[in-house]
């Protein structure tokens, strides 16, 4: 674990990462009444793409639950409530606190997805090779997504976390200076730790047990990973290169909803994800519902003007 760190540190000086993704540990905490504090630093704005780069074997279905959500991000055109596209405009709250100047906020489209299914670096990869995954899309206005496959072992993966953002220095110039884009890995958990990864769709592996809820698109391991893009989603939108808003140190920040481990639906606490919405044909858990008839868990996310977690209800605040 320590020689794990000791990279990790060799590697910061070349590009930032965070790893305030979902831990285990996180997944029976209480809710943290701390501020989420702001650190001058840019926060990504305007319409940009997510680019998703495919690593290992993944089926059309389950590249489809993912790609859907993405599309889901955007309240147009106009979904049941609540709704996905309902819970990313909660992230504008972050922007319209930054009065150094005016923000738009981050508004984002599904982009281009890139397939690697000959497992070109191996199936057991570094940070550093995940960031050259990640390279393969846009490096200017964009996000790159890195998916992998149940198959691939990553550094770091079910020991300490279930994703990663970041950014890195692309090969793309402006003014001068190399272009900093920001990228997300997030690995599928289905067989190495659903009970870290795809709680509450698995019996976690330690804490407050209670039983597993029914996935909403019938794939643990996938619905796992919706919930951990969404997460790293929002901590790259409103802390792109660590210095924007977290709480904590930087090294290990709690982010937009990192800050609300375990929250889910009103009446969540220690072990129990909350009153979730429940399809009455399927018995699936969710609480947001997305493009194409998709349903979703979406994680809380804490609002700055409240120092509070809110979450997909009614009223849409809690």
């Amino acid at each position: 674990m320590a020689s794990f760190f000791s990279k990790l540190l060799v590697l910061m000086s070349l590009f930032h990462v965070s790893l305030a993704a979902r831990k285990l540990t996180e997944l029976v905490q209480d809710q943290p009444n701390a501020l989420m504090q702001y650190h001058n630093g840019p926060l990504l704005s305007g319409q940009m793409p997510i680019n998703l780069i495919w690593y290992g074997k993944f089926t059309p279905s389950q590249r489809a639950i993912v790609s859907d959500f993405v599309t889901s991000l955007s309240s147009s055109p106009p979904q049941m409530q609540p709704s996905v596209g309902t819970w990313w405009k909660t992230t504008e709250k972050y922007y319209n606190l930054v009065k150094s100047k005016k923000l738009s906020s981050l508004s984002l489209t599904l982009g281009n997805q890139i397939l690697d299914e000959i497992y070109s670096l191996g199936k057991s990869l570094t940070q550093k090779q995940i960031v050259q995954l990640a390279s393969k899309g846009d490096q200017m206005n964009a996000i790159n997504v890195v998916l992998t496959s149940a198959d691939v072992t990553v550094d770091g993966f079910c020991m300490s976390r279930c994703g990663t953002h970041g950014s890195s220095k692309g090969n793309i110039q402006a003014k001068g200076k190399n272009y900093k884009f920001s990228y997300i890995w997030v690995g599928n958990s289905e067989t190495q730790c659903p009970g870290q990864c795809a709680w509450p769709f698995h019996q976690p592996i330690y804490g407050p047990q209670s039983p597993p809820l029914v996935a909403p698109n019938e794939d643990v391991g996938m619905d796992g990973m919706v919930i951990n893009l969404a997460t790293l989603l929002a901590g790259t939108a409103t802390n792109p290169f660590g210095n924007g808003y977290y709480q904590g140190p930087a090294d290990a920040p709690l982010e937009a909803a990192s800050a609300c481990p375990g929250v889910y639906a009103k009446g969540a606490f220690p072990g129990y994800a909350g009153n979730l919405l429940v399809d009455s044909t399927t018995g699936a858990s969710y609480n947001a519902h997305g493009a194409n008839g998709r349903k979703y868990l979406v994680p809380a996310l804490f609002d700055p003007a409240t120092s509070s977690c809110s979450i997909l209800s009614e009223s849409f605040i809690w």
